[in-house]
Formats: C-alpha cells, structure tokens, sequence
C-alpha cells in the first residue's frame, strides 16, 4: 500500500550553516518504527538529489518516536552567502513530508496506516 509520509508525521527543519536539519516526527508511537525502516540514509539522499550536494547524518531518536537528519551541502554556503530564496532551510520538513512509503498490505493494516491521498 502507498502511504504519505504527511499522513503518518510531522517534521520540523533548520539550519547551521550550510547543513539543513530535518526532523521526522511520528504521529502516533507505533508508526514510528516504520517511520525509522522506511527513511535510511540513502532514502534522503535520493528524494533530494540535485537540491544537496553533501553528505546525509542520521539519528534515531525512539524515545520522541523521531529520526533526525542532516543534509550537507543543502543551502549553497547558508543565509548570509546564498541566493537561494530559502537560504535557512525552513521548506526542508516540507519537501520531506511529501515522500510516498511503500507499505506491505498486511503491516498497513495491523498499523492502520492512511492509504496514500492523491495531492
């Protein structure tokens, strides 16, 4: 089943420099372990190729059902050097937020999970 990853989190971003910060928040506890097997490392870095040019950090963090993420090179040099029109990164969480999940059927159902709305 396809699910939004906007119908099962919330996210929240920023930045340092010219790293973006990324947090992914699940909506309800039990969907945060498959929140934490869907969004690897390589999962990021693929959904933002061609917007960051460095390297992707993750970090779990269970005990708020959150995964964290950095994402170097994402905002050319930071606020004060960029011309980017979001140069402190705030639409990061945003652009994070419209991953599409692959869910088998049956982990859907035992979660509940919300079937993927077309947007």
């Amino acid at each position: 089943m396809k699910v939004n990853l906007v119908d099962i989190a919330h996210a929240r971003s920023g930045d340092k420099g010219d790293t973006a910060n990324v947090g992914v928040i699940a909506l309800r506890p039990e969907w945060y372990p498959l929140i934490a097997e869907q969004l690897s490392v390589e999962r990021v870095q693929n959904h933002f190729v061609g917007v960051i040019t460095g390297s992707v950090e993750r970090y779990e963090l269970p005990n708020l059902s959150a995964v964290n993420f950095l994402l170097h090179g994402a905002l050319d040099g930071g606020g004060t050097l960029s011309l980017k029109t979001d140069a402190q990164g705030k639409v990061f969480s945003t652009a994070m937020l419209r991953m599409v999940l692959d869910v088998p059927d049956d982990q859907a159902a035992a979660l509940s999970l919300p079937a993927a709305r077309a947007r």
